[in-house]
């Protein structure tokens, strides 16, 4: 996997099953269901007896031979007596929608199965979600519970229950360039001021202080912003998950993305660059700091510990917050017996480890015992990504105390994009920008109600 190959898999692999607009086409196959799912994880259809195979699929979420990896997991399961055994299929992330959607309308899809960030969601407002309460109570009585690092179980809770279970995350964090702050004679920023004034030294020095993009298919300047917004004390949504962007803190935050775009912090292409443009600028010594996903730096091809990652900045308003996905495993009501799919899910989640230990997986995991695996260890960034950035992260519900389904839309959508690229021109009035990105939200929220 080449490194622009894995900055698309990151956009993909965290992005909801509606995020392409286009997907919404097959929803009507699922539509004849019920909502709402199993709640407490009960049992789904063809329920019956334990000798039925469950079927696991999982995306390559890693190197060439992470697949190969998860085969060798899957065939060590030893199920407990009158439970089935387990099966492994790698599914492409090409067409991985449509892969999924069909099998699951015709009752052909797994049992159990990894996917993109706000699959579950979708899955569980169209009945085909089994939830993962039960599996929650076992972890917990196992003590296994208490090894996830914090929020990640309420990042996957909704109104009707535990819709899966963590099992790696994909966060966004600030990374700098230290040859060139160094050039620039200026400190790692750990707050807006001193940001801002090492965006400005390193400008001087014709390097572009604040790197980011939100052209065609590429929003990651939707996520710093939505990030910032988060580490301002603000956010997208409401304690009750109703949508509120038009706040101080958010009109307080855009306002600072204008006054990096007037100083030319920000690169005026940048409502057009896509992850090429980006990792381009970066190779090339042009850009500074920025906000990206975890292993930018080896994305970046950096042999020379310069790309490293930096403190989360203290807000003018004192707070501490960044934008963050947990990637997830899913239960489907269409499994041979739930009973054997929530054992196999206990075991896996307690044996995952070995993707790390076998170095074929980069992702963050959501387990402090694999964080401590002196395989994790090697990597000075993923761990002050888990230490540092972990805690103080949060989802794009953020202040709300669940998550719901039209997330993928918000985070694939069109008034995403659009806000974005407004943002990033620096041209906005932030309270008419937040007011449309607000309507927007609440029209998608609408149709998938």
């Amino acid at each position: 996997m080449n490194s622009i190959e894995s900055v698309s898999r990151f956009q993909m692999s965290r992005r909801g099953f509606l995020g392409a607009l286009g997907a919404a086409a097959v929803i009507p196959l699922l539509a004849a269901c019920s909502p709402g799912g199993v709640a407490g994880g009960g049992g789904g259809a063809g329920g019956g007896g334990g000798a039925g195979t469950i079927k696991f699929w999982d995306m390559p979420w890693g190197q060439a031979n992470y697949s190969r990896a998860g085969k060798d997991l899957i065939a060590s399961y030893k199920p407990a007596a009158g439970l089935g055994a387990a099966s492994y299929q790698s599914i492409q992330w090409n067409n991985y929608y449509q892969t999924f959607s069909s099998a699951i309308a015709s009752n052909t899809g797994p049992a159990v199965s990894s996917g993109s960030g706000f699959q579950a969601f979708q899955f569980a407002e169209a009945g085909k979600i089994a939830y993962a309460d039960r599996v929650v109570d076992a972890l917990k009585k196992s003590g296994s519970y208490d090894d996830f690092l914090p929020g990640v179980f309420d990042a996957l809770r909704t109104s009707q229950g535990q819709v899966a279970i963590p099992w790696q995350m994909d966060l966004r964090v600030l990374w700098y360039r230290k040859s060139l702050l160094e050039k620039a004679g200026v400190d790692v920023p750990t707050d807006w001021a001193s940001f801002l004034s090492a965006g400005k030294a390193l400008k001087k020095i014709g390097v572009v202080g604040f790197a980011t993009g939100a052209g065609s298919g590429f929003n990651l300047g939707g996520h710093a912003i939505v990030s910032m917004m988060i580490n301002n004390g603000g956010g997208m949504f409401d304690t009750e998950g109703n949508p509120d962007l038009v706040t101080d803190r958010n009109i307080e935050t855009l306002e600072f993305f204008n006054e990096m775009v007037s100083e030319g912090i920000i690169d005026p292409a940048a409502v057009s660059y896509t992850s090429e443009n980006l990792l381009t600028q970066w190779k090339d010594r042009k850009a500074g700091m920025g906000i990206n996903t975890p292993g930018w730096n080896a994305s970046v091809g950096d042999t020379e510990n310069d790309v490293l990652v930096g403190e989360p900045l203290v807000s003018p308003n004192g707070t501490k917050g960044s934008l963050y996905y947990v990637n997830n495993l899913m239960m489907y009501t269409a499994s041979p017996n739930q009973e054997a799919s929530e054992a196999f899910l206990e075991w896996y989640v307690d044996n995952m480890k070995t993707y790390w230990q076998q170095k074929v997986i980069t992702a963050i995991p959501v387990r402090r015992s694999i964080a401590d695996l002196p395989e994790f260890q090697e990597n000075a960034q993923n761990v002050k990504i888990v230490d540092v950035w972990q805690p103080i992260s949060q989802t794009y519900s953020a202040r709300s105390t669940s998550s719901f389904g039209a997330l993928a839309a918000v985070d694939g959508g069109q008034g995403m994009q659009t806000f974005s690229q407004t943002v990033l021109a620096g041209k906005s009035n932030p309270k008419q920008t937040l007011t449309t990105f607000q309507a927007a939200i609440e029209s998608l929220m609408k149709k998938k109600s």
